[in-house]
């Protein structure tokens, strides 16, 4: 069973910056995509960033694009996410993502939970004002 890791959370003041990291516990293995998703307190869990291992593409959610930047390695199923400028209304738990094959319906930038196959127990981000 895989499973992903993050860390790299914390408490940062506002205006500050924070790089969160992912990586499966055991085994690496083959991905299409990883992504970064994050949850605040009584919402639901948003899209944040996705890249995809053909050609390096990325694709982010408006509300960080600009501020935040995901990066990662495919041959150890790696990625990383660069957050700088963070605002209050970053705080969340953050979660990351793999999606091991294309298809099922989805574009490789697709934002919805339903198209990774294998996630992480998430990191919590505070950002205080």
């Amino acid at each position: 069973q895989v499973q992903l890791v993050e860390s790299g959370g914390g408490l940062v003041q506002g205006g500050g910056s924070l790089r969160l990291s992912c990586a499966p516990s055991g085994r690496t293995f083959v991905t299409y995509t990883m992504g970064w998703f994050r949850q605040a307190p009584g919402k639901d869990r948003d899209f944040v960033a996705v890249i995809s291992w053909r050609g390096g593409s990325t694709y982010y959610a408006d509300s960080v694009k600009g501020r935040f930047t995901i990066s990662g390695d495919s041959a150890n199923s790696r990625v990383y996410l660069q957050m700088s400028s963070l605002k209050p209304e970053d705080t969340a738990v953050y979660y990351c993502a793999a999606r091991i094959r294309s298809g099922s319906g989805y574009s490789w930038s697709s934002p919805t939970e339903s198209a990774y196959d294998y996630w992480g127990q998430g990191t919590q981000v505070t950002v205080s004002s």
